[in-house]
């Protein structure tokens, strides 16, 4: 997908605040795109932006669309899981598009990967009433374009070279999506991870509940992005590095924290599923292939 393709806008959780929904759209005009949306995006039924079925059926008007290239979630926050059951494997995976999103939206990505078997991309959304950064929108270009793209930087933290495919998103819907038919897959991949306001007890405990599920056996390595606002105030030690580092380093796989993705800035974009190779010394994660085939 190129400049002057369309994006349709999706809210598939939370309803989005209509300054931010102004200044993403400016953005992505901006940027040459076309946008899709339906008039009536940022309505509120309680904490969701619809009912499950209004929600479910308008994503799947986007799929059907035959003008809408790609698909943006505007938001996450909660609602994703509640949707699903509305969705049609076999129409979204006719369409191809690709889809985008993070947070919440993690639980989309993981149903497309497991029930549909297509590639999605972990980037951004409209967060702020500001609209996207420009790096960040910048990285959704490329990677929808399906140009090479540059690896990822962070902090070696231990060593090793391990190559597989992505897998990952939002720890805490990880963990949550354990036992549905989206559950995450792990064996032989790369899993990246990243949260915001999860208190380091809380991260151990997501964590226990993977391990204990056997996602965290057989992997190739690990990525952390950021994890924003992970402190306990009534509790200063140990930190969140501490408890990732003190679950992660035992399992014998190159890890490397502080990548740019998830909720803080930049949130670059990477796609859910393709080959990667991770550098446990280097701190980079480098793709191996592009999320979508250049036209």
């Amino acid at each position: 997908m190129h400049l002057g393709g369309t994006i349709g806008l999706a809210a598939p959780g939370f309803p989005i605040d209509p300054a931010a929904l102004s200044a993403g759209i400016a953005a992505l005009e901006g940027a040459g795109y076309r946008v899709r949306r339906r008039r009536d995006l940022t309505r509120a039924r309680g904490f969701l932006a619809g009912t499950d079925a209004a929600r479910a059926r308008e994503f799947m008007a986007l799929v059907r669309d035959p003008k809408v290239d790609a698909i943006l979630c505007v938001r996450g926050g909660y609602g994703c899981q509640r949707m699903i059951g509305g969705l049609d494997p076999a129409v979204v995976r006719a369409a191809g598009k690709p889809l985008i999103g993070f947070s919440d939206v993690t639980s989309l990505l993981l149903w497309q990967r497991r029930r549909v078997g297509l590639v999605g991309f972990h980037g951004m959304m409209f967060d702020g009433k500001g609209g996207p950064a420009a790096g960040d929108l910048a990285s959704l270009g490329r990677a929808l374009a399906g140009e090479p793209a540059a690896p990822l930087v962070g902090k070696g933290r231990r060593p090793g070279v391990a190559r597989g495919r992505l897998v990952g998103g939002s720890l805490t819907l990880i963990a949550a999506s354990l036992g549905t038919p989206w559950e995450l897959a792990t064996r032989d991949s790369i899993l990246l991870l990243e949260e915001v306001g999860e208190k380091p007890y809380a991260l151990d405990r997501l964590l226990t509940q993977l391990g204990a599920a056997g996602k965290l056996e057989g992997l190739r390595g690990v990525g952390l992005g950021h994890f924003t606002g992970c402190t306990d105030r009534k509790r200063e030690h140990p930190d969140a590095d501490a408890v990732l580092m003190e679950r992660l380093e035992p399992l014998g796989v190159p890890v490397v924290s502080s990548l740019p993705f998830g909720h803080g800035s930049p949130n670059l974009t990477w796609p859910v599923g393709v080959r990667a190779e991770l550098d446990g010394r280097g701190g980079t994660l480098a793709f191996l292939e592009s999320g979508v085939q250049r036209g």
